[in-house]
């Protein structure tokens, strides 16, 4: 029995002050979410607080850098959702 690769689920990565992040908006880096290159497209990103951000690892994202769920089948209503959130479906 063949089984399906594992998705590429988003990233929560935790930034600081002074950090600075490179981060993918083209979704062509091998190594999403950071973009690996120079890329004309990459986001620089110095937060000025500390914060979380859920980054997209499987480069379909509308929003890149950005989790948007698009790696995720659509769910219809809230209760639908929120069982997919909890169950990782």
């Amino acid at each position: 029995m063949l089984s399906k690769p594992a998705p590429a689920l988003p990233e929560v990565r935790q930034v600081k002050p002074g950090d600075t992040l490179l981060l993918c908006r083209c979704g062509r880096s091998s190594q999403l979410p950071d973009c690996v290159s120079a890329c004309p497209g990459a986001l620089a990103l110095s937060p000025e607080r500390e914060q979380f951000l859920l980054l997209c690892r499987c480069g379909q994202s509308q929003g890149l850098p950005y989790c948007d769920g698009s790696h995720n089948r659509p769910a219809e209503g809230f209760k639908a959702r929120w069982q997919r959130f909890w169950r990782g479906v």
